[in-house]
Parts: structure tokens; sequence; C-alpha cells
């Protein structure tokens, strides 16, 4: 019993790395082995456009082969890797990218919810600041109310 549960484990797990790489279909890879280790790192570096959470090299959609195929043609034509992905990026967008670009807009994107911490933080701390200085000091008369009520309380 025990040893069948480490089996199905084991076959599972086995099957779990394999999946992945029968993504690519055989009739997609490229006869030089130098250009298809290329054409695999890039299409790891890019997103499948109806998974969405899988690169196209994990991905069995067609939009994924198509563009696995594009990114070989891409290759076999002579593109280098960066005109590979520019052309990729120019027909489908920044999107298709599973590591974005550094620009101004992922910048901001980025920056905006630390922009909107600081300033909440600078907004809380001059908020108690302010409560500090309006907080007013009781009247002799209020002095004297409390001192007998806190007075009649530890009787």
């Amino acid at each position: 019993m025990r040893l069948r549960t480490v089996l199905a484990a084991l076959a599972l797990t086995v099957a779990a790395a394999i999946a992945p790489a029968l993504a690519v279909q055989p009739g997609e890879m490229l006869g030089d082995p130098a250009l298809e280790a290329r054409a695999r790192t890039l299409s790891a570096e890019l997103r499948c456009m109806v998974c969405q959470n899988q690169s196209i090299d994990d991905s069995d959609a067609e939009l994924a082969h198509d563009l696995r195929v594009l990114v070989r043609e891409r290759l076999a034509a002579g593109d280098t890797d960066v005109q590979v992905l520019d052309f990729v990026v120019a027909r489908y967008g920044e999107f298709v990218l599973l590591k974005p670009r550094f620009s101004t807009r992922n910048a901001l994107l980025w920056g905006t919810p630390v922009l909107l911490l600081l300033v909440g933080g600078v907004f809380a701390f001059a908020s108690a600041r302010s409560r500090r200085r309006t907080e007013t000091k009781l009247s002799d008369e209020e002095q004297a109310a409390l001192s007998r009520i806190l007075g009649e309380a530890e009787r």
C-alpha cells in the first residue's frame, strides 16, 4: 500500500516535470541546437496571451504555438534575441513580456504605492502632532471635579 503511494507520487512528479516540455511540438523545433536553445529561452520570457500565467513555452494554446513558430522563424532569419523580443512587443504590446522592461510608465506604476504610503505616513504624523498641540488643559474647577470623582472611585 505504501509502495503504491510512493510510486503514484513519483509518477505525478515526473508527469508534472515533463508536461511543460510537451507543449513544444517536435515539428516546431529547429535543427540547430544552439538556435533551439535561444528559442526556448525567448519562449520562456514571453507570456501566453490566452493563459496569461504561463510562458508560450509551457502553453498548449494555439496562439502560444503561433508565437513559438514566429520566434523560431525570426531566429532562423538571423534576428538577435533583442530584435525578436522587440518584434513581438511591437506586434502584441508590452503585456506579452513576463518580465516587463523598465520604463517611465512602469516606474510610475511601481512607485505609486510607495508614494501613497509615504504621503499617508506624513499625513498621520502631522495629524498626531496637531492633535497634541490642540489638547487643552483642564480649568481649576474641572481639575477639582475630576479629583473629587477619582477620590470617590478609590473608596
